[in-house]
C-alpha cells in the first residue's frame, strides 16, 4: 500500500514505519488515477470507494483492520474528562500492549511490501546463523510454512501486477505500489543471499516482467476497445484497428497512472512500450505474410508508417517513451513489398481518376457544349480536378511512406495524361468548330494552372516527368496563341504592308492599323486575366516583329537628313501609340517600345561614332541582333557609304564577341527575318 505503519518487529532487526514514507507517491498516483477513472470505464469493473474521498481518508479507511492491533502508548481521556487519579493514571486507562499484524493479515489487507518484510525477517531468523542443512533439520515445519507463505505472497503479487492496466479503485492502486516495492525488496535480498537456497534467487523482477509480457499479449490478443466501423472494414482492418486502439489507450494509462506506482529506475513506461511494440509487431508480421488485397495493404501500411508513429509522437507519450529505440514495426523486406503494392495502387487510382476528368471534358466537346463562364471568362474544371487528385493522393502517400522520393512514383505516368490532354487540345484546333475558340480559351486557363502547380509543387513529381509536362504545356500554350492570333494577323495584313513604304510616313496609314487592331482585340475577350495578359503581350510582340521586318525590307529610301528625321519621328510616334494601345488592353511588354525607339535613334543620327554607340547599345540589350539586321537598317540611310556601314557592322561584331549573353535576355531580332 502507499503507506506503512509504526511497528516494531521483536526480532534481531527492528524497523519503524511512518505514514509519510509512502504517502507522497500515493498522493501523486491517486491524483492522476481519479482523473483517469472519470474518463475510462472498463466493462465489469467495480469501484470500492467514491472518487471524492481524499487519499488521507483512503489511508485511514484501508488501515482499519490494523487499529485493533495497535494502540497509542499515551493515556486516553474518557468521556467524562477524568483521566487521572491523584496524579496517577486511572486503572481503566492503563497502557495497552503493542500487537503486530500477522503475515496473513498483511496479505489480506494488500500490504504486500509489509508482508514481504515479515517473510524476510523470518527467513533471516531461520537461516541467518546456521547452514541450510541444519535449518531444514531443526526448523522443518517453519521452513515449510515460510515457503508456503512466500508462494502465497508471490501469487498475490502476480495477481496485483496483472491488474495494472485495469485498476478500478484506490485500494488497487495502493496495492500495486506496495507490490512493486515488495518486488524490489526481494531483488535486494536475492543479491544479499550469496549462498543459494531452494527459493533463492526468487527472481521476482524477472517473473514480474514475464507477467506483464503475458498481460500485454492478452490485451492485444483480445482487445476490449471498440473495433470501429466493422461494416465498412474487412476482418483484417478491424483486427489491426482494435489492436492499435487498445495499444494507444493502454500506453496512455501507463504514463498517466501506472508510471506513478513504480520508481523511476524501473523505467516502466519504456518497458511497457517495448512489450506493446514487440507484440504488435509480431501480430502485424503474421498479417503481412498473407497475400493482402489493396485495401488491406493500404490500411496495414498506414498503421505501420503513419498511425502508430503518430500515437508515439503525442506529447504525453513522447515525453516518457524513447521511440527511437523501438525501431520499425515491420522489417525492411516486408515494408518494401507493402510500399510497392500500395504505391502501385495509388498510381493506378490516380491515372483512373484524372483520366475520367479528361473523358468528361471530351464528352462536353463532342456534344457541342461551350465551356461555362465565370465572371465573363471561359473556364474548365480539368486542371482544378486533376490538381486536387494529384495533390491529395501524393501528399497522403508521402505521409504514409514517409519518403517524398518514393511518393513521386505515383506521378511517374503523368506524362501520358498530358500527352492525351495535348492531343485533345490539338484536335479541338484542327476541327475548328464554332465552339473551338471557347474551348481553347478555357484550355489556356488550365495550362496556366497546370504550369503553376508543376513549378510550385515540384516535389510531387520526378524531375524528368515535370520537365516533360512543362514542355508539353508550353507547346499547348503556343499552339493556342497561334490559333487565336492567326485570324487577327490575317485582318491586319493589309495594314502591315503599308509599313516601311512611302505611304507609311503619312499618319493616317498607321492610324488604320491601330483602329483595326483595337477592333480585333475585342474578339480575344473571354480569357482569365493572366491568360489574356499573356495573349495580348504575344500579339504586341508579333506585331512589333512584323513592323520591324517590314521596315527592314528597305522599300522606303531615306536619302537625306530631313527624310531620316521624318522617319525617326514616325517610328517613335508609332512606338508610343502602339505601346499605349496594348498597355490599355492589359499588356506588360514595355520593352518592345524600347526596341522601336532605339531603331528610330539610328535613323536620326548622322555621325558614324554616334551611330556606332547606338548600335552597340541595341546589340548589348538584344544579343540576337545580327550584322544582317544592322546592314538592312543602315541601308535605309542611303547617304551612308558602304565603308561606313562596314565600320558599324564591325563594331557590332566586336561587341558581341566580347560580351556574354545573359540567359535571361529576351530574344527579338532572331524572329525578324531579313533577306
Amino acid at each position: 500500500m502507499c503507506s506503512t505503519f509504526p511497528r516494531c518487529f521483536p526480532r534481531r532487526s527492528c524497523r519503524s514505519y511512518r505514514v509519510n514514507d509512502l504517502s507522497a507517491p500515493f498522493l501523486a498516483c491517486w491524483s492522476r488515477f481519479t482523473t483517469w477513472r472519470r474518463m475510462r470505464t472498463q466493462s465489469g469493473s467495480s469501484t470500492t470507494a467514491t472518487s471524492n474521498s481524499s487519499p488521507e481518508q483512503t489511508l485511514r479507511a484501508g488501515g482499519k483492520w490494523f487499529k485493533k492491533f495497535w494502540r497509542s502508548p499515551t493515556a486516553q481521556t474518557n468521556n467524562n474528562g477524568s483521566s487521572t487519579t491523584d496524579g496517577h493514571q486511572s486503572p481503566t486507562e492503563e497502557e495497552k500492549p503493542v500487537v503486530n499484524p500477522t503475515f496473513e493479515e498483511c496479505l489480506e489487507g494488500q500490504y504486500l511490501f509489509e508482508a514481504a518484510q515479515l517473510l524476510i525477517d523470518r527467513e533471516k531468523h531461520l537461516f541467518g546463523e546456521i547452514t541450510e542443512t541444519d535449518a531444514i533439520k531443526d526448523h522443518e515445519e517453519a521452513v515449510k510454512k515460510l515457503a508456503a507463505d512466500q508462494k502465497a505472497l508471490e501469487k498475490r503479487i502476480e495477481q496485483t501486477v496483472q491488474q495494472s492496466l485495469s485498476l478500478s479503485s484506490e485500494e488497487e492502486v495502493s496495492a500495486l505500489i506496495s507490490a512493486v516495492k515488495a518486488i524490489n525488496l526481494e531483488e535486494e535480498q536475492d543479491q544479499l543471499w550469496k549462498q543459494r537456497r531452494a527459493w533463492r534467487p526468487k527472481k521476482w523482477k524477472e517473473h514480474h516482467d514475464k507477467v506483464l509480457h503475458e498481460l500485454v499479449y492478452s490485451r492485444l490478443e483480445n482487445p476490449s476497445s471498440p473495433t470501429g466501423d466493422q461494416v465498412n472494414q474487412s476482418s483484417i482492418q478491424a483486427d489491426i484497428q482494435s489492436m492499435g486502439r487498445q495499444l494507444k489507450e493502454d500506453l496512455q494509462w501507463v504514463v498517466e497512472v501506472v508510471k506513478n506506482c513504480y520508481p523511476p529506475e524501473m523505467d516502466i513506461c519504456n518497458f511497457y512500450a517495448r512489450q506493446y511494440h514487440q507484440t504488435f509487431s509480431a501480430r502485424l508480421k503474421k498479417i503481412a505474410d498473407f497475400v493482402l488485397d489493396d485495401k488491406d495493404c493500404s490500411f496495414l501500411l498506414r498503421w505501420v508508417k503513419e498511425f502508430y508513429p503518430g500515437i508515439l509522437e503525442k506529447p504525453e507519450l513522447a515525453s516518457n517513451i524513447n521511440t527511437e529505440e523501438l525501431g520499425n514495426l515491420l522489417p525492411d523486406e516486408l515494408l518494401k513489398s507493402l510500399e510497392e503494392q500500395y504505391l502501385s495502387k495509388q498510381q493506378s487510382d490516380l491515372m483512373i481518376f484524372i483520366g475520367r476528368v479528361l473523358d468528361e471534358a471530351k464528352k462536353e466537346w463532342d456534344q457541342g457544349k461551350e465551356p461555362t463562364r465565370d465572371d465573363g471568362c471561359y473556364v474548365s474544371p480539368v486542371a482544378y480536378d486533376v490538381i486536387q487528385f494529384i495533390n491529395g493522393i501524393v501528399t497522403s502517400a508521402h505521409i504514409t511512406v514517409r519518403d517524398p522520393h518514393k511518393a513521386q512514383k505515383i506521378t511517374s505516368n503523368l506524362t501520358d495524361f498530358m500527352q492525351r490532354y495535348k492531343e485533345f487540345h490539338e484536335d479541338i484546333i484542327r476541327q475548328n468548330k464554332p465552339h473551338s475558340k471557347a474551348f481553347i480559351k478555357a484550355n489556356l486557363s488550365c495550362v496556366k494552372q497546370f504550369r503553376d502547380f508543376l513549378i510550385t509543387e515540384s516535389h510531387l513529381f520526378p524531375k524528368n516527368v515535370r520537365e516533360n509536362c512543362l514542355r508539353g504545356l508550353t507547346e499547348m500554350k503556343q499552339s493556342a496563341h497561334t490559333y487565336l492570333l492567326t485570324p487577327v494577323h490575317k485582318i491586319l495584313k493589309p495594314h502591315y504592308q503599308k509599313v516601311g513604304t512611302s505611304d507609311w510616313l503619312k499618319k493616317n496609314t498607321f492610324e488604320k492599323l491601330l483602329n483595326s487592331t483595337e477592333e480585333e482585340l475585342q474578339e480575344l475577350q473571354g480569357l482569365t486575366q493572366s491568360c489574356h495578359q499573356e495573349l495580348i503581350g504575344q500579339l504586341q510582340q508579333e506585331m512589333t516583329v512584323e513592323y520591324v521586318r517590314r521596315l527592314l525590307k528597305g522599300e522606303v529610301k531615306l536619302k537625306d537628313k530631313d527624310r531620316q528625321l521624318m522617319a525617326y519621328m514616325t517610328v517613335k510616334e508609332n512606338a508610343e501609340r502602339l505601346h499605349n494601345l496594348f498597355a490599355r488592353m492589359g499588356s506588360k511588354q514595355d520593352w518592345l517600345k524600347e526596341i522601336l525607339t532605339k531603331i528610330a535613334e539610328v535613323l536620326k543620327l548622322q555621325d558614324i561614332p554616334a551611330i556606332q554607340m547606338q548600335i552597340i547599345s541595341l546589340g548589348s540589350a538584344y544579343p540576337d541582333l545580327s550584322e544582317k539586321h544592322v546592314s538592312a537598317l543602315l541601308k535605309l540611310k542611303t547617304n551612308l557609304s558602304k565603308a561606313d556601314r562596314k565600320i558599324v557592322k564591325t563594331t557590332l561584331s566586336d561587341t558581341l564577341k566580347e560580351s556574354r549573353a545573359d540567359p535571361g535576355t529576351r530574344r527579338f531580332f532572331s524572329k525578324v527575318e531579313v533577306r
